[in-house]
């Protein structure tokens, strides 16, 4: 004979779970139900990183991420809004809403696999070493001992200090032969330029930075070349969104498919870098 409480608790017990379940499912698709209520997508990105997102003379967000989440925007039959937030801060996770996705050219690395989830690869940055044009190095080897700028917290940070560990499918180990004099870290990808534009040696000795960056500063009038030949790694960039929506992630990642699949993402890496960087 089954005891009557016990009974009654399984069924109270059932109940509940099945009330969790339905919550689970009811909040899958939350950040899409928002997003198409309200037609807005908030976007995260970055404002001071040319060609990738920067402001015009007009004072406007343009550049080649603001192109893409643009497009994801037009997909989706809602309209982008952007917010510039520190870097940290859009790669820490823990949105709380605030933003939809973030569309800022991000390395796929595992801590932050922890915090954000990756939507997809939508395409791939080969970092160089950049250098005065008066500068006598011709390869990496030619930098060991000198001082090495970085922007701070990015993947140029964790690879100059060995700890890069990007987080996605065949992509070969990280190959680590410059060892620096001195490491000097700078808040925003474009300062380090401003420092090695005053001579070989100055205040720094080389940059490492994604390679349209470099051809950017090249392009606006920075006296600076680029070690020919000698990536120092080529890592792919990832949408991102924040923990807890897998629906809302799936979806950003079959539109990123999509805009890769017929050609756009070739078009827009064209259209800002020279190059189609679309494919690794």
């Amino acid at each position: 004979m089954s005891n009557p409480i016990k009974a009654l608790a399984l069924v109270a017990g059932l109940a509940f779970s099945a009330s969790v379940a339905l919550a689970t499912s009811a909040l899958a698709g939350e950040t899409l139900d928002r997003v198409m209520s309200t037609k807005a997508l908030k976007v995260a990105t970055n404002s001071g990183w040319p060609p990738q997102s920067f402001l015009s003379e007009q004072n406007e967000l343009v550049g080649f991420d603001i192109d893409v989440a643009n497009e994801i925007a037009k997909r989706l039959g809602v309209k982008a809004s952007f917010d510039t937030p520190e870097w940290n801060v859009m790669t820490g996770g823990h949105w709380n809403g605030r933003w939809d996705v973030a569309v800022g050219s991000i390395t796929p690395t595992k801590p932050r696999s922890q915090v954000i989830d990756f939507a997809g690869v939508y395409y791939y940055s080969p970092y160089v070493f950049a250098v005065h044009k008066d500068s006598a190095a011709t390869k990496r080897e030619d930098l060991n001992g000198k001082k090495i700028g970085v922007e701070t917290g990015t993947t140029s940070d964790d690879y100059i200090r060995r700890q890069l560990q990007i987080d996605a499918p065949d992509v070969p180990p990280i190959k680590y032969t410059i060892e620096p004099g001195e490491i000097k870290t700078y808040a925003d990808s474009m300062l380090p330029f401003d420092d090695l534009r005053l001579g070989d040696g100055v205040r720094v000795d080389a940059v490492i930075t994604p390679e349209q960056t470099a051809l950017q500063a090249i392009k606006s009038g920075y006296p600076i070349k680029v070690i020919a030949n000698d990536y120092a790694f080529r890592e792919p960039l990832v949408v991102v969104a924040d923990k807890g929506d897998p629906e809302w992630t799936a979806k950003v990642g079959g539109l990123i498919k999509e805009m890769k699949a017929d050609g756009t993402l070739g078009k827009l890496t064209t259209k800002w870098y020279g190059k189609d960087y679309s494919t690794d």
